[in-house]
């Protein structure tokens, strides 16, 4: 019995964990080791959460240690970045994206097509003055020209909507020209009279998207305010547009830290460093 009793508690203090006994030490707990599986999972998850938090960080130094002269001048620097780049929220995207720009492969097909119209025609006049020569009978230059005619009014845009409603090759250019036209009058409503994206490029800490070198063409154009003239091809404009999407989330960075910084200054009581930014004219 006594037997039986011992080794029951033998089972319970095992179970319970690790046991003091006089004379010795304390029994080590047993180690739980993780599935290698679930070890895997937790690495990849920290390495995605060190990923997010390096990613979504924005560089601006806190002024929760800063003394008031240093916190003006933070506060000064950012809202001088959103007095500059303000303009930066004026972006039409339908306006710059061009979805509706005619791709290559219609006007390609319309270019054929137009081809196609001009050698008919050529062919029909050639007959028709092959028989004022004599060359050929009268009824065959009659048949040539009422084909002329025929050819020449299918051409005509009014006519030619009736058969087809497919836009002609003319038509396909004349959309190309306006919707550049509209991309360039918005750029330069944008950039006005000072440039703005080489303005925006201040707030590369913001957005380190902003320091591709793919842009640096863009900025000098900015700087020397002859961006709009420049912008002559439709991946000009896409290009413009990136710039101006990655600008603007530099822009709503910066004035988050801006209001943050403002409040922190208000709570310290830093009356100078507290300060909204001016109304534009």
């Amino acid at each position: 019995m006594a037997q039986n009793q011992s080794a029951a508690e033998a089972l319970t203090g095992a179970a319970q964990g690790a046991v003091l006994r006089p004379g010795r030490s304390a029994d080590p707990a047993p180690a739980t080791e993780l599935p290698e599986a679930d070890q895997a999972a937790d690495q990849e998850v920290a390495t995605v959460e060190a990923d997010s938090i390096q990613t979504d960080a924005v560089p601006v130094e806190s002024i929760g240690d800063a003394d008031p002269v240093q916190a003006e001048s933070r506060q000064r620097t950012l809202r001088l970045m959103l007095r500059q780049c303000d303009r930066v929220l004026l972006l039409d995207f339908d306006l710059l994206a061009m979805n509706d720009w005619p791709d290559n492969f219609s006007v390609a097909a319309a270019r054929r097509s137009r081809d196609l119209w001009l050698f008919s025609a050529l062919v029909a006049a050639a007959i028709f003055l092959s028989g004022l020569t004599g060359f050929v009978p009268a009824w065959i230059a009659g048949g040539g020209f009422g084909a002329f005619i025929i050819i020449l009014l299918l051409g005509i845009p009014a006519v030619r909507r009736i058969y087809t409603p497919k836009p002609s090759y003319l038509d396909l250019l004349i959309r190309r020209q306006r919707m550049m036209r509209d991309a360039r009058k918005h750029a330069e409503h944008l950039e006005g009279k000072e440039g703005l994206i080489w303005q925006c490029a201040r707030m590369n800490d913001f957005n380190p998207a902003l320091k591709n070198t793919r842009f640096s063409s863009l900025l000098r154009l900015s700087e020397q305010k002859a961006l709009p003239r420049a912008l002559s091809r439709r991946e000009h404009v896409r290009l413009y547009l990136i710039y101006l999407l990655e600008a603007e989330k530099a822009y709503s960075r910066v004035q988050a830290a801006f209001f943050e910084g403002n409040q922190n200054a208000i709570d310290r009581g830093w009356q100078e460093a507290a300060a909204v930014p001016e109304d534009r004219a």
